[in-house]
């Protein structure tokens, strides 16, 4: 099969072409297993973080994607969840240990074994990929494979965010950045909470053009007051500001919501200038996201399906990953990108 494969960490900004374009076995599927022959993967900016070594594949070189969709291929022993030719889809959480606390009580995102799509295990960069049956999901028939991409990740993490930040029906939601998780949350916001207002905050000024578009009642720069004190604040970028900047804008008890995988340390001296009344005070909370566990996948892809959510992408070809990688990582995004594979 051919797969785009992680062979070193690098630093974009001196290698643009961080993935090669290799031929790779087939792999067969073993015991309660399933192969897929994918037709899509999502572009996701925790590839990035793969790349540069802020969240480092286990072992290299690697096939990355955490986002993929295909049909079943081949069928492994003692696998009975699915029949040949099913579409379903892989996400970020590829296994869990099974039988800690955690995996009991359905976090098995915060299992100490969590293996991720991508990172711990080959993922959706190719034409097949194999997994466990136990953590793959049917796409619903409303959804083309394109459109179900990114809401494997960017879509349940996004969900996942929304359940932790505790909004309800009437608060005020700001979002810090506005990528392919945000734009997801802002179409699920406007649908299930229609009294609720949405402030984004985006440095780029297309990005803000396009949150209003979708729905929100404000888009401002980081760092810029929004007219009203917001209920909860989610924010999705790799950078410190927009999180003492969230802190300042929230009502007393309110809660920001930290979306993100890594923080980079380049503006972390920012932290100093933290000052309780203004940030912490009148019992302001901090929450972190950490991956998604399966019913967060199953659950919002219920919801996409049933309100429906169509997210906003630009296709690219297999061969071209480097160039949407590159694209993503200098701002250049409207939506989600996804790779065309067959």
């Amino acid at each position: 099969m051919k797969a785009m494969v992680l062979e070193n960490i690098c630093r974009l900004d001196e290698n643009a072409r961080p993935l090669r374009m290799i031929t790779l076995p087939d792999p067969v599927p073993g015991k309660g297993e399933i192969v897929l022959k994918l037709s899509v993967c999502g572009v996701c900016h925790t590839e990035l973080d793969e790349i540069e070594g802020r969240t480092p594949p286990t072992v290299l070189p690697m096939v990355l994607g955490h986002q993929a969709v295909g049909r079943v291929a081949a069928i492994g022993l003692d696998a009975n969840r699915f029949t040949k030719g099913d579409r379903v889809g892989v996400a970020w959480i590829f296994s869990a240990c099974g039988s800690c606390d955690f995996c009991r009580t359905g976090r098995e995102n915060l299992c100490s074994e969590f293996l991720a799509t991508g990172r711990d295990a080959n993922g959706g960069y190719a034409e097949y990929m194999r997994v466990s049956e136990d953590f793959v999901y049917a796409i619903p028939d409303s959804l083309e494979d394109a459109e179900a991409a990114p809401l494997l990740c960017a879509g349940a993490i996004g969900y996942r965010s929304m359940r932790l930040a505790g909004v309800s029906n009437g608060q005020h939601l700001g979002l810090t950045g506005f990528g392919a998780s945000a734009h997801l949350v802002l179409k699920m916001v406007t649908h299930r909470y229609p009294e609720s207002k949405v402030f984004v905050f985006a440095r780029s000024k297309k990005e803000r053009e396009f949150a209003r578009h979708l729905g929100a009642c404000w888009a401002g720069n980081i760092g810029e007051p929004p007219p009203e004190p917001l209920d909860a604040v989610i924010d999705t970028t790799p950078a410190w500001k927009p999180v003492m900047e969230a802190l300042k804008c929230l009502r007393p008890g309110g809660r920001l919501v930290i979306n993100a995988i890594r923080k980079e340390s380049r503006d972390s001296d920012l932290l100093m200038q933290l000052d309780y009344p203004a940030h912490l005070w009148m019992e302001k909370e901090i929450k972190s996201v950490a991956n998604v566990a399966r019913q967060d996948v199953r659950e919002f892809l219920e919801i996409a399906a049933d309100i429906p959510i169509k997210p906003e992408y630009r296709e690219y070809a297999l061969e071209d990953a480097n160039t949407a990688l590159m694209e993503l990582k200098h701002g250049k995004i409207r939506g989600a990108k996804v790779l065309r594979i067959g």
